[in-house]
């Protein structure tokens, strides 16, 4: 069954001036197979093959990671099973892949403390006869671990209660140990629960790690000494002060970052200011904080972006999966929603790639119950068109970009009849604004604050907007 809310894509903050209008908005998701597996081998989460080969790698809990061969989509084939014996028995419960690796994060965080926490690498060069090319496992239990992120040769494992590990692995088949970095549980509450404060998703941008610490909210990690980490920024949501909270997974997205808090819904943060990070945006469909963690009718866990088309995919629990509307940041909203409440099924993990999204359904009797363990996968249209007439790719750009003082605008062969543009933030703050007589514009945005900019631009029968990136 399926759900479609329609809403208005908006393209700013509805105060902007402009006038823009916009079309209503479906992604038209259909069913295409299930992949059934079994309840004693759950899946976690998957992905579709980064380099566009036709393979779904699964991290299949107690089944190990198991690999599919996609190329009929309509009958996957499962071609290849590596074994949890290959990585001392511990669980597969996420993956990122970088080129032709998978690195795994290992140790299952269902089991109460009592499973180590480890990664390991697997060569998918040829996806049929992938192998292990090293693993690492703590010396410490931990609760597991619930992702790993890439940056060049370096690897960051959140090791749940262990922290945030950073590993060398410029040797595919040697990892090495570099540093663990335990975040201070004495935030945001006082009288902290230590087996609630876990090390759960990240993402990893020149260095700096953006971690969600579960009940402790989001940090922000120096990491370029790889040795000695250090903590540079904290939040957590003001709305649950002395309440549960369940900071899961993340996606960073220039200077904001989308996070899901399980029975809470979605949050949009501003992090340009590592020492002062603000909240944009709260999506917040189940009444957080009057509902909690054993009433909710959804349970937001894994997310997966469409940039192109400006949406998230949540996987939601009980609810299955929601769509969220982000091209306003401010107002996050659901504009499609995928299965039910009443169907006795529920989601843990999502991934997108191309028009395909990744579903995984686990077994569970709390805090929502499921009956059918597997992957489903769906199609959308990601075509993303609206009602606005669009330039030219090349009609307008702006350069150098992203700059940290002066930008040239170039309007091209734009028609300046009654033309005019904004300069505003990421929130629509106006910052500058004029009408255009000159193909060529040069502005100074030297003392404007580092972060993203919109320039929005308008003649009688055209709009277009450009993001602008000052640094």
């Amino acid at each position: 069954m399926k759900y479609i809310k329609p809403v208005f894509l908006i393209l700013l903050l509805s105060h902007f001036s402009l006038g823009f209008s916009q079309t209503n908005s479906t992604l038209n998701i259909q069913h295409v197979v299930d992949v059934p597996m079994a309840c004693a081998s759950l899946p976690m989460t998957m992905i579709h093959d980064q380099l566009g080969r036709p393979y779904m790698y699964v991290a299949q809990k107690e089944g190990g990671l198991t690999i599919y061969d996609i190329s009929n989509i309509s009958t996957p084939l499962l071609v290849l099973t590596v074994p949890t014996t290959d990585f001392d028995t511990l669980d597969v419960t996420s993956l990122t892949q970088e080129g032709n690796f998978i690195y795994l994060s290992l140790g299952n965080f269902f089991a109460g403390g009592n499973q180590y926490s480890g990664m390991a690498v697997v060569d998918v060069t040829n996806p049929l006869t992938s192998f292990v090319t090293d693993f690492w496992k703590h010396s410490v239990p931990g609760q597991g671990a619930g992702f790993v992120a890439i940056e060049g040769n370096y690897a960051y494992l959140a090791a749940m209660g262990n922290g945030l590990i950073t590993f060398d692995v410029t040797n595919k088949s040697n990892i090495i140990f570099l540093s663990q970095f335990v975040p201070n549980i004495n935030f945001p509450d006082p009288s902290p629960d230590p087996n609630k404060y876990n090390a759960r998703g990240m993402e990893v941008r020149n260095d700096t790690i953006y971690l969600v610490y579960d009940a402790g909210g989001l940090r922000i990690i120096d990491v370029t000494n790889k040795l000695s980490p250090s903590q540079i920024g904290q939040y957590s949501i003001p709305d649950l002060n002395g309440l549960p909270r369940a900071y899961n997974n993340i996606i960073l997205d220039d200077s904001l970052v989308y996070i899901t808090i399980d029975y809470c819904g979605l949050e949009v943060l501003n992090i340009s200011n590592p020492s002062n990070i603000t909240q944009v945006g709260w999506w917040n469909p189940w009444g957080c904080p009057g509902n909690n963690w054993f009433t909710s009718t959804g349970h937001t866990n894994e997310i997966a972006y469409d940039a192109n088309c400006e949406v998230l995919f949540l996987s939601s629990g009980k609810s299955e999966m929601y769509v969220i509307d982000i091209s306003d940041p401010s107002q996050p909203d659901s504009m499609d929603v995928y299965g039910n409440t009443t169907n006795n099924l529920g989601t843990w993990g999502v991934s997108q790639y191309d028009d395909k999204i990744f579903l995984s359904y686990i077994c569970t009797f709390i805090p929502f119950p499921g009956n059918w363990p597997g992957v489903k996968i769906l199609s959308y249209d990601n075509s993303c068109s609206t009602s606005i007439e669009e330039s030219n790719e090349n009609d307008i750009s702006i350069y150098p970009n992203p700059t940290s003082s002066m930008i040239t605008i170039d309007f091209g062969t734009a028609d300046l009849t009654n033309a005019q543009y904004e300069i505003t933030t990421i929130l629509g703050e106006v910052v500058t604004s004029k009408s255009i007589s000159h193909q060529e514009e040069q502005i100074n945005i030297a003392h404007y604050p580092n972060g993203i900019y919109l320039l929005l631009f308008k003649n009688k029968n055209k709009h277009r907007t450009i993001k602008i990136i000052k640094e």
